[in-house]
């Protein structure tokens, strides 16, 4: 899953961004929200955690300026407002919840994914396909009664395309959704990672079970429905 912070105090940025990084998140981060804009229109993300109180404009303006044009990309807005008015503001121009700092970040960890669990209707912290259950709140996989170790990346490429059954899923889609601006491999690193989750998963199942993740030639990958 790939996230965008957006917070213009640069330790705070930095503290966040870093600590999703640890959790397995994709995270690109800017520090106002004019930039926030910009690195929108670039890519595709899962989520935003963002600020109210941004340079050039403010989070609500942001909010504002997506919802026109047609962005609904789960918002989650981090507030240091207290009247009740600024998060009826916020949740009026479009965000999907807020969050008052000081905040706990194992409380910010649980709306990001409850926010991003809902706009995929996923509303349950596991997701099962066939033998296969993913806990989105542990990383936690298996298949059948046994547990299926993922790498960071590996697991985010299996969640994404578990967010995404029954439709191909491009090289493109991975790249993403699963790195951030920093990556600069090619598709050849994106098709290793994949071989190695679908070894992974079909050394898990049973020799008869059917395999999780298919190769369609020319386009990329799928899970079928």
């Amino acid at each position: 899953m790939r996230l965008l912070v957006v917070e213009d105090q640069k330790d705070l940025n930095e503290i966040i961004s870093r600590k999703l990084a640890r959790e397995g998140y994709a995270v690109d981060s800017c520090f106002d929200g004019k930039e926030a804009l910009l690195y929108m229109k670039g890519t595709e993300y899962d989520g935003i955690v963002m600020d109210i109180l941004l340079p050039t404009m403010s989070g609500i303006e942001v909010l504002k300026s997506m919802r026109s044009h047609g962005d609904d990309t789960p918002v989650l807005l981090l507030t240091a407002l207290g009247e009740i008015e600024d998060r009826v503001a916020g949740l009026d121009a479009g965000a999907d919840d807020y969050l008052v700092k000081p905040f706990d970040f194992e409380e910010l960890l649980a709306r990001i994914r409850t926010m991003i669990r809902r706009r995929g209707s996923q509303f349950s912290s596991v997701i099962t396909y066939k033998d296969l259950t993913v806990n989105t709140a542990s990383h936690e996989v298996k298949r059948g009664d046994k547990e299926v170790e993922l790498t960071a990346r590996e697991y985010n490429i299996l969640e994404y395309m578990l967010h995404n059954i029954g439709r191909a899923v491009t090289r493109d889609n991975l790249s993403s959704h699963v790195w951030n601006y920093d990556y600069d491999g090619g598709s050849n690193v994106i098709d290793v990672y994949v071989h190695r989750l679908r070894k992974k998963l079909e050394a898990a199942g049973d020799k008869d079970s059917d395999k999780i993740v298919e190769t369609i030639k020319g386009v990329g990958y799928i899970i079928k429905a």
